[in-house]
């Protein structure tokens, strides 16, 4: 075997890993984009600055319960995603007394909210979410611009189009997507670091045997 040859393989394989493991990061960090949360709105379910990993969702997808990024610039919200719970979709009926948020005349068991408050001081009567459409709220529900606050828009209602990503429990697919661009980066040097030292011991060994001696010549006897 050549010199370094060895070497040169190893790198080359390391190198096409790498450059795998890299384009694998890539598409899971686009699957699963990361946000930092812009108020206390969700606490204490997120925190202000909080990453949030969501996932892309059709609209047809989204449920109750489900924690959603929205863009809603008839909240005020021009810049950025604002992040809420989805409390009734179309078709619910949605309303709150003194200390209980109800849907469909049925009391909702929200554990999650900040205190154990799910009113939060603001309670509202009864609104029909038309269809394809979603009432929302934070929860600190005592500190949350949602749809209790914008009813004079289709009762405070937002179009489900405007869901751009749902929260995910598990960021999985984000802390695969940083561990394949890292150690894709790091494969690619190590890879890079046999192929040039491969490439390296096969110069230096060509330098010590030198070129090829040509066979001594022979004159014929006639």
């Amino acid at each position: 075997m050549r010199p370094g040859r060895g070497l040169r393989i190893a790198g080359g394989v390391l190198l096409a890993l790498g450059v795998v493991l890299m384009v694998g990061g890539w598409a899971l960090r686009s699957a699963y984009p990361g946000h930092n949360v812009p108020s206390e709105s969700m606490r204490p379910t997120y925190e202000t600055g909080d990453m949030i990993f969501a996932e892309s969702v059709e609209p047809s997808e989204v449920r109750r319960g489900d924690v959603v990024l929205v863009s809603v610039p008839e909240w005020g919200v021009e810049e950025g995603l604002a992040v809420k719970r989805v409390i009734g979709v179309g078709g619910d009926r949605i309303r709150a007394d003194g200390r209980q948020v109800f849907v469909n005349d049925k009391p909702l068991s929200e554990p999650y909210v900040l205190g154990g408050d799910p009113v939060g001081g603001y309670p509202f009567e009864q609104i029909e979410v038309p269809e394809g459409r979603l009432f929302l709220l934070g929860d600190n529900r005592g500190n949350s611009l949602d749809s209790r606050f914008h009813q004079e828009l289709d009762g405070g209602t937002v179009p489900v189009t405007a869901v751009r990503e749902r929260a995910i429990d598990s960021p999985v697919g984000a802390v695969g997507a940083v561990i394949g661009f890292f150690g894709g980066s790091v494969v690619l040097l190590v890879g890079f670091g046999l192929g040039l030292g491969g490439w390296l011991t096969g110069r230096r060994a060509a330098r010590r045997t030198g070129p090829p001696v040509p066979p001594p010549y022979v004159q014929s006897q006639a």
